[in-house]
């Protein structure tokens, strides 16, 4: 393994930090404030209760199979990610000529160039795989559903019982659904690293903040809070 400079070292640590940070700021809060994806946790919940009232289910099909599509076109996404950085690996010796090219003394070492294509592709790996198991999940949620008692069902105990398997379900999917979601979004910060180790903190401390906004600060979350105005 090559030995990477001490730059290109405390980018990486910055890179993954800020990851971890905002992982943990997006599942615990911020100051008492929630995030966005926490609260439409809330919202999954509201929703199999409410599927659990409705005697005909087609409005909630429709809607679970909105999200198993959205969540297999993500993971064929990164499928097609996976392969481009394998071609990337694959074509070292002209891509680092071409940098070398470049008037921007933009010189890569091959082992240091090798290992960033490879993280690279760990980064969309990972993602592939919350994809993949969300999509597996948005299908047992789906199972779930049907197998949710009607609302004149005479256990109610089990009709409460399954409204809450299904709405756990549904938001451990979209939890996992939302981690694929960041590696893509953090992936386009890594890309910074291919030009310099500098560049990758700008574009890591650029992608928080907007990801960051987003959960906390947005339009977006303001509609879901009543204590703020949308």
């Amino acid at each position: 393994m090559p030995d990477l400079p001490i730059a290109d070292l405390f980018a990486l640590a910055f890179f993954l930090s800020c990851w971890l940070v905002y992982h943990r700021l997006n599942e615990s809060g911020h100051r008492g404030k929630r995030s966005l994806s926490s609260l439409m946790n809330d919202h999954r919940l509201g929703w199999m209760e409410q599927m659990s009232r409705r005697d005909a289910r087609i409005a909630d099909a429709a809607i679970m199979a909105s999200l198993q599509n959205g969540t297999a076109f993500f993971a064929s996404t990164s499928l097609i990610a996976i392969g481009g950085a394998a071609t990337l690996l694959r074509a070292t010796d002209d891509v680092v000529k071409v940098f070398a090219d470049l008037p921007l003394s933009l010189v890569a070492a091959r082992g240091i160039w090798e290992m960033k294509v490879l993280g690279l592709g760990v980064i969309y790996g990972y993602a592939f795989f919350k994809f993949a198991w969300a999509y597996r999940l948005f299908n047992y949620v789906a199972i779930l559903i049907g197998a949710t008692p009607a609302a004149d069902s005479a256990d109610e105990s089990e009709r409460r019982l399954a409204v809450r398997r299904a709405g756990l379900m549904n938001i451990e999917a979209g939890r996992h659904f939302s981690k694929g979601q960041r590696a893509f979004f953090f992936s386009f910060a890594y890309l910074g690293w291919f030009i310099s180790p500098y560049i990758l903190i700008v574009t890591t401390a650029g992608i928080f903040y907007v990801i960051f906004q987003r959960q906390f600060h947005s339009p977006a979350r303001s509609a879901l809070d009543p204590a703020e105005k949308p």
